[in-house]
């Protein structure tokens, strides 16, 4: 392929090699990089077209687009790296809405200097993700910036999924009475991520549980047709997620403290750097809001599969015309759970 490609003598060297103005320039240096490594490695059929755009048919149902930003320091991370991030994070605001993910386009932005061993690390962390996946990344964009203009590399990754017809999920259809659920435990992405950017060596490494969601959605749709909410606590973790619901529906939610999983180690590091796990985002994990009736049938549904073994039931969707969310605490106190005041980890994702 790209070896015998006359426009190309010299192999890229993907070794020892680092991004240069050329290769944002548009001309033979980009066009060759385009070749040896994103089409190499993100290889499908509409990708393969070559076209400053991708053409597709449309499944019956309504259409879903999401596009997200991805900064992320590190960019390599235990548990992943900002190009799975940039895979998984796209898809499951996508899902967020009971939408099967149908393709992705990706913009890169790097900055003069980057190692090429990184960028072909970055590309090929997203092919494995795109492919585990089944949604593949069908048309982008690369960008070059001086050295000291940008930090390594951004991406940014837009989504398109279908909804099927009669699934009507949405951040403000969350009723008194409703049953909150979520499907794991809070915080790993968050203390991973900042483990490995100050260097904090703890007993067991924790590990960023990024991962796609889709196909647990579509497990929980296909129990519990009548969901009526589902979000990713990405930045701001829990509490803040729980915020912009009850805001979005009108209503306040009561959560157990007790019923809220957080790992050992997680709690541990949160406690030793000051940080409240409720605050700590997370890129594997949602919350999800049903009628009470349905709410059994829905976390059966979610412990049966492998991204929602240790699901539970956190809590209730009540009548508060101030829609502030509550928690019964530990010590059998209440206090409020309020939006998140400051930015407790940037650059998290």
């Amino acid at each position: 392929m790209a070896g015998s490609d006359r426009r190309f003598p010299l192999r890229l060297d993907l070794d020892r090699g680092a991004v240069d103005m050329s290769h944002g320039s548009g001309g033979r240096a980009m066009a060759q990089l385009i070749e040896e490594l994103f089409k190499q490695q993100l290889d499908n059929e509409l990708l393969r077209q070559g076209n400053d755009q991708a053409m597709f048919d449309a499944p019956p149902g309504r259409l879903v687009m999401s596009t997200d930003g991805h900064v992320i320091s590190p960019l390599f991370f235990p548990g992943g790296d900002i190009g799975s991030l940039s895979v998984h994070g796209t898809i499951n605001d996508v899902a967020m809405a009971g939408a099967r993910p149908l393709y992705l386009a990706a913009g890169f932005i790097l900055e003069e200097g980057f190692p090429l061993a990184d960028l072909a690390q970055v590309v090929r962390s997203m092919a494995r993700a795109t492919s585990d996946a089944g949604v593949p990344v069908v048309t982008g964009d690369t960008k070059v910036v001086e050295r000291g203009k940008g930090d390594g590399i951004f991406i940014t990754t837009t989504g398109v999924g279908v909804v099927p017809e009669g699934i009507q999920i949405s951040g403000d259809r969350a009723q008194p009475g409703d049953v909150i659920l979520m499907n794991g435990t809070m915080g790993d992405h968050g203390i991973a991520v900042m483990s490995k950017r100050e260097n904090l060596g703890f007993e067991t490494e924790i590990q960023s549980d990024t991962a796609a969601l889709h196909r647990l959605v579509m497990a929980m749709v296909e129990a519990v047709p009548d969901i009526h909410c589902l979000r990713d606590p990405t930045r701001g973790g829990l509490a803040t997620t729980l915020n912009e619901l009850a805001h979005q529906s009108g209503v306040g939610m009561h959560i157990r403290e007790a019923d809220i999983p957080v790992r050992p180690e997680v709690a541990a590091a949160c406690e030793l750097l000051g940080l409240d796990p409720l605050y700590v985002a997370n890129e594997g994990k949602l919350i999800a809001i049903c009628p009470a009736e349905r709410a059994e049938t829905l976390l059966d549904a979610m412990r049966g599969h492998l991204l929602g073994t240790d699901s539970a039931i956190i809590g209730r969707v009540v009548e508060d015309p101030h829609r502030f969310v509550q928690m019964e605490t530990g010590f059998g106190g209440q206090r409020i759970v309020d939006w998140l005041a400051a930015e407790q980890l940037p650059r998290i994702c």
